[in-house]
């Protein structure tokens, strides 16, 4: 796997796992809190709703699972899947904050759509990931005989 493609799949593991072990672990301080610094994101967008936070905790929580599977195993397909997930949940994400901006003073605004935009770019580049020669797709090298 290239060390574009492993760099990607880090940046979506980590940033998956802190989101969702936060909205998981601590829903109502996601709400209040994320993305922390003093900066309030989730808040802003409308009243509390401890199921729907966890349910994000959930996504998040899964999405960091594969991307972090893939890392672990080298499968040029747990990658590619990483990707395609996360770009499942990322493109509209993205759409949304884009076109939903109230609330949110400039560097909020900056800020909310570079990390968006970057797990986007992540995402991509996880699912343009390539099989090694000899990859089987399950990480392990071809076996001969």
């Amino acid at each position: 796997m290239s060390r574009p493609v492993r760099l990607a799949l880090v940046i979506l593991a980590a940033s998956s796992a802190v989101v969702g072990l936060w909205a998981q672990a601590f829903p109502r301080s996601f709400y209040d809190d994320f993305p922390g610094l003093g900066r309030v994101w989730v808040a802003v967008d409308g009243p509390y709703n401890e199921h729907l936070v966890r349910d994000v905790g959930g996504l998040n929580l899964g999405l960091a699972f594969v991307a972090a599977l893939a890392l672990v195993t080298g499968s040029h397909v747990a990658a590619r899947a990483a990707g395609g997930a996360a770009l499942v949940y990322g493109v509209p994400h993205l759409a949304y904050h884009t076109l939903n901006t109230t609330g949110f003073d400039a560097l909020d605004v900056a800020a909310m759509l570079s990390a968006l935009g970057l797990a986007v770019v992540a995402a991509a580049a996880a699912l343009s990931a390539r099989p090694a020669d000899g990859d089987l797709g399950d990480g392990a090298p071809a076996r001969s005989g």
